[in-house]
């Protein structure tokens, strides 16, 4: 495993590095338009592990049907094992049908199942108060897996400046070569939001493999909205 590890490790620091540059200087080559979505970002201290996540959901122009979705993330064990050192890291071109619907390709890499190419469809429903995002992609290699993925908040007001903070968020990655598990998390949160700052308590419960491994994580998270 450990010589899956350090290449897609590398491949993940590399992709939020530039990620982050982007993020520092697009701002000031931006032209007037309406408002982009946020890039959101979190930490997770728990008792086990840290955990951290970006999400970038960009358009390649405010008006362009292209875009660009990556829900990376990558946790270890604070003894820095790198055995223990795990990452999950899609990233998807989408292309809207309409006003929800997507087709969507790119790759994917995890430390357990490697990398493949991509392709699938998603839906996606935002208003003031929920967020929900579902992906389905089949994996273009000769391990044939099918992945189900989604993103569901529930953030209403509870004052003028402070609202509830909810997410449910899950990945379950199938083999339909071999009809075995391969990959899965469950990830819950609650706690509070107040304006880009969100922090509370929150739970990551990942299973790995045929025989589900199971490797959970509690503790405290907080989150930060760039724009």
């Amino acid at each position: 495993m450990n010589r899956l590890i350090n290449p897609y490790a590398c491949k993940l620091l590399l992709m939020c590095l530039l990620t982050g540059v982007s993020c520092l200087f697009g701002p000031l080559c931006a032209q007037e338009g309406p408002p982009k979505p946020p890039t959101p970002v979190e930490w997770m201290f728990g008792h086990e592990r840290m955990f951290f996540q970006m999400v970038v959901n960009k358009k390649f122009t405010p008006t362009s049907r292209f875009g660009l979705l990556s829900v990376s993330s990558f946790s270890a064990k604070y003894t820095n094992e790198s055995v223990d050192l795990d990452m999950v890291a899609p990233v998807l071109l989408n292309y809207s049908l309409k006003k929800g619907i997507a087709l969507v390709g790119g790759s994917t890499v995890n430390n357990e199942i490697g990398f493949s190419p991509v392709v699938g469809a998603q839906h996606s429903f935002a208003n003031k108060d929920w967020l929900a995002v579902s992906i389905l992609t089949f994996f273009l290699n000769k391990s044939q897996n099918a992945e189900l993925f989604g993103i569901y908040e529930y953030k209403p007001s509870l004052t003028p400046e402070i609202g509830l903070y909810t997410r449910l968020q899950f990945m379950y990655v199938h083999g339909i070569a071999n009809g075995d598990h391969a990959r899965s998390f469950l990830q819950l949160r609650t706690g509070v939001k107040r304006q880009a700052l969100t922090f509370g308590l929150g739970a990551n419960l990942d299973q790995y493999g045929p025989s589900r491994q199971f490797k959970p994580n509690y503790g405290l998270f907080v989150g930060w909205l760039f724009q």
